[in-house]
């Protein structure tokens, strides 16, 4: 029995399937250690296959140095959009730290062998939550979505422009920082107020001791508050999912 193979159709694929295993063991919600590795594996190969018909419109077999090139192009370019999505997805877990950093949270800080971050309550809390929300709003479809494009705007082969992904790191980060501010930024002003109001508290009454009650206090408004950060968390995913897809179209 002869089984024809085209070899240039299997090429394409296991470059394909490269790219896409080297963004998935880096970009959220992905890279959670709690997903298999040969789940992705199995799910890189579904989305290689299901984008053959483009990864293999233009495609004309190399020899096998330039094959070997191809496969350290297509990692290094898989974990450089794999990178820049969890850039921008960090900003979820950057406003948790920021709130347990104000809240004194920190000193309870631990890993998450899981979600490979260290931090306290809040840093993981907002983690899972943003990870629950983007199964749950099919947002990693969107996800998906955007990696399946970029082989159309980098194909197979395709030499990438380095200043394109760093300055899109840049302006991730930036994103980053700024979306951390403004998801706990309600959050952190009581805090500091608390913070003013038991300093004045200490110098009209200093045998009082006020700053024996911050912890406790803090630990409250932060608990009772926290919800109001918390119900924006759907809103802040979803935008944050519509810039990651944004950024993929864009690099090149």
């Amino acid at each position: 029995m002869n089984i024809p193979i085209d070899q240039a159709w299997l090429e394409a694929v296991m470059l394909a399937g490269v790219r896409i295993i080297a963004f998935l063991v880096i970009a959220p919600p992905f890279a959670h250690n709690a997903i298999p590795l040969r789940i992705k594996g199995m799910l890189a190969i579904g989305i290689a296959i299901a984008v053959s018909p483009v990864v293999t419109a233009d495609y004309t077999s190399p020899d096998t140095a330039g094959f070997i090139l191809g496969l350290v192009a297509e990692l290094v370019t898989g974990a450089a959009l794999g990178f820049l999505v969890y850039i921008v997805f960090s900003a979820v877990q950057s406003a948790g730290s920021l709130v347990d950093l104000f809240a004194g949270f920190q000193m309870a800080a631990a890993f998450d062998p899981q979600g490979m971050i260290n931090g306290a309550q809040f840093t993981r809390l907002f983690q899972m939550t943003a990870i629950v929300l983007l199964f749950a709003s099919d947002g990693y479809q969107l996800v998906i979505g955007g990696l399946t494009r970029t082989f159309t705007v980098l194909p197979l082969g395709g030499t990438l422009d380095l200043s394109r992904p760093v300055q899109a790191m840049i302006t991730a980060t930036a994103g980053m920082f700024l979306a951390a501010l403004q998801i706990a930024g309600p959050l952190l002003v009581v805090l500091f107020l608390a913070d003013v109001g038991l300093g004045l508290l200490t110098r009209v009454a200093p045998a009082l001791n006020a700053f024996s009650l911050g912890f406790p206090l803090k630990i409250f408004l932060t608990l009772a508050l926290g919800g109001v950060v918390f119900a924006v968390l759907p809103r802040v995913v979803a935008a944050l999912v519509q810039q990651i897809t944004g950024i993929l179209a864009g690099v090149r």
